[in-house]
């Protein structure tokens, strides 16, 4: 699908750029796939972790799934 460049240009939209299709009744909605970076970047943060949490927590998963092999 090509949508016109015009189109292109107000939605903000680039070659290569992902998007969603979806019937709303007879209407077809195009929109753009935000990039999941900048919508971590700019979503409400509601929880706090530090470095060593996240790292004790990593290690105590690793440790379940190691000895599940065995």
């Amino acid at each position: 699908m090509y949508p016109p460049k015009e189109l292109m240009r107000r939605l903000g939209l680039k070659e290569g750029y992902a998007i969603v299709f979806r019937v709303e009744g007879d209407r077809l909605v195009i929109e753009k796939v935000k990039d999941p970076w900048m919508l971590a970047l700019q979503t409400y943060k509601w929880a706090e972790t530090t470095v060593e949490e996240f790292e004790r927590e990593s290690e105590e998963l690793q440790e379940e799934f190691t000895s599940e092999e065995a």
